[in-house]
This record gives structure tokens, sequence and C-alpha cells, in this order.
């Protein structure tokens, strides 16, 4: 069976012809208008589709928007190149999104984070805002674990919050899930500990790998494959309840810590982009969600589907984000410090 790593790596393969042909397509015609004649005429899309992306290829969000530009391609017969504009945990591939012409010719799958948990991080005029865009659908939640290495001598939460000690602990980046996540568990278990910090998640497991440092708060698909091989030990997940792919692995909940951060995807257009495109997109959102295919990269990537309508994801965005502020307020966390 392919290690989940070379499952990556076919899935990046793959993906990079189809974004080669849809940026041939692309430099050949253009990106045309796909509501087709002022919305009089055509059905969507009828050009190219541009797909961005906040982040740089072969990590998840990279991957989960590949799979869902083939999946749309399939359903829609359109191309739908994935455009890669990695930085500031999204906001840049946010703001070319916002500024595009809102008539479906660009689309994009965005963080949860970049609006719940960013804020907490940046300076306000730094802050996206999502009312520059319409929420369309959900697409999938990638869950948190907190692993450490076994020399690390903790096997347990109960040992991580007896020690004496400062934790060394592995943060992925300013504003993301995993750094609020690990600020707000050692805050709330009162556990001394000292934040190392890391460009993304793969720095973070390498180091944690090499014992550089005690533990790390890493999605579950960077971390599931040392779990399997006995080379990281997983002590909590951060989601509402256990999940399917660490099953014996409980909540920081369960464990007596008020600590609940997700991560999840979902699928954006430009503000005020035309209702009769957004249930295209959504139609072709279904027709891939219901594919074997995609249900199989959803379990080999360890996502949770999250596939509901944009009302009740803007609704759990500015439930997470009041959360989340209030949190920070009351353990006087400071991620601009952490």
């Amino acid at each position: 069976m392919a290690t989940p790593a070379l499952r990556r790596t076919r899935l990046v393969a793959a993906a990079a012809a189809t974004l080669t042909a849809g940026l041939v397509l692309s430099g050949c015609g253009g990106v045309q208008n796909t509501t087709g004649g002022g919305g009089s005429g055509g059905t969507y899309p009828t050009g190219t589709v541009e797909m961005y992306v906040g982040a740089s290829a072969g990590g998840s969000s990279d991957l989960i928007s590949r799979a869902v530009s083939k999946g749309l391609s399939d359903a829609l017969g359109a191309s739908f190149p994935v455009i890669n504009r990695e930085g500031a945990n999204g906001a840049l591939a946010a703001a070319e999104v916002a500024k595009a012409k809102p008539d479906g010719s660009v689309i994009a799958i965005q963080n949860a984070s970049l609006y719940t948990i960013t804020p907490l991080a940046v300076s306000p005029d730094e802050v996206t805002d999502i009312n520059d865009f319409d929420v369309v659908y959900g697409i999938s939640r990638d869950d948190y674990v907190l692993v450490t290495n076994p020399a690390s001598g903790y096997k347990t939460m109960p040992d991580l919050k007896a020690t004496t000690k400062p934790v060394r602990y592995g943060t992925t980046g300013v504003g993301t899930g995993a750094q609020l996540a690990a600020a707000l568990l050692f805050k709330s278990a009162d556990v001394p500990s000292q934040a190392v910090p890391f460009d993304g998640g793969a720095p973070a497991l390498t180091a944690l790998l090499g014992n550089q440092i005690d533990v790390a708060v890493l999605q579950v698909g960077e971390a599931i494959e040392n779990i399997q091989s006995h080379k990281l030990l997983p002590l909590a997940v951060f989601g509402p309840e256990r999940i399917e792919y660490l099953p014996d692995v409980p909540t920081a909940k369960e464990q007596g810590l008020d600590v609940e951060v997700t991560q999840y995807r979902f699928m954006t257009v430009p503000k005020g982009t035309p209702q009769e495109v957004q249930d295209r997109i959504i139609e072709g959102l279904k027709a891939t969600f219901g594919t074997d295919e995609y249900k199989k990269f959803n379990e080999q990537n360890s996502l949770t589907p999250l596939e509901k309508p944009g009302p009740e994801i803007l609704d759990q965005l500015k439930a997470d984000t009041q959360r989340y502020a209030d949190l920070t307020k009351q353990f006087g966390i400071d991620l601009r410090a952490s």
C-alpha cells in the first residue's frame, strides 16, 4: 500500500498536468466572461475558471483545491486551473479573488483560520474581510493533533500536565490553528512552555522527529504516517469529537481542557457573483463529493467532509471568531508573541 506521502506526490504530479493544460488554454484565449452574454444566454462555465489557492504546491490546501478542480472540470465540462499565490496564511490569494470581476471566472477554496484566527495575530489593516466574498459551500475539515516524540518522555496528557519544566512546542506559523491550539492548551493546563516557531508543518515535523522540540500541533494528514509507524505518539486531537482516522485518541475536551480548534475550508467567489453561477458551482461540487475518487482522496489525506451550504459556514465562521477571541482574552494569549 502506498504511503500518504507517496499518494500526495502522485496527486501533485497528476494535478500539475491538469494545471499545465489549463494555463495553455488561459494563455491562448484568456479568461472569458463565464456568465454568458450578460446572463441572457449560455450555461456557466463558458470558459476557463481560475481557482486560486493561498498555499504552495503539495500542501493540504493545494491538494484539496486540485482534487476539487478535477471534480469541477469533470462535472461542468470546463478547465479549472489552480493558481498558487502562497503567503500570509492565504491572504495574498484572497486579495486576488476579492478584486476579481464577480462573474464566476475566478473562484477559491479558502481556509477558515484566515478569518477566525489570523485577525488575532496581525494588525487591523492586515485583516482579510469575509464580507469581500460570497461563501458558496463547505468543503472539508482538517483536524489538528498534539504529537510528541517517544524520546521526550511524555506518554500521555497527564504526563504533560504534570511536568514542571518548560515544554518546547513547535508552532507552524503566525495566525494558524496550530499556533492557537498549542497556546490555548498550555495556558489552560497551566503548563510551563516555550514556543519554537517554524514556517509550516513540514519543518515542525522534522524538528519533532529529531527530538529538537518536545511536542507539536500538526494537521492529522501531516502526522498520521509517523503515528502509524510509532515514530510519534498522539496525545490529543482538538476537534469537537474523536476523528475516524485516530479513533483511540481522545479529544482535549475529554481530558479536561476546553480547547477546540479546527481548520476547515470552503468555496468562495467575489462578492456579488450571480446566484445562478453560484448554483452551478454547488452543482459541480455535489457531483464531485459523490465520486469514489474524491471520497478516496479524503480518506487518503485524513480529511473529514464538511459539505454544507454557505450560510451555515458563515455562521460557523462568526461563532469561531468570537469564541477564539474570548478564549485568548480569558487566558491572556497574544498570538503575535507566541
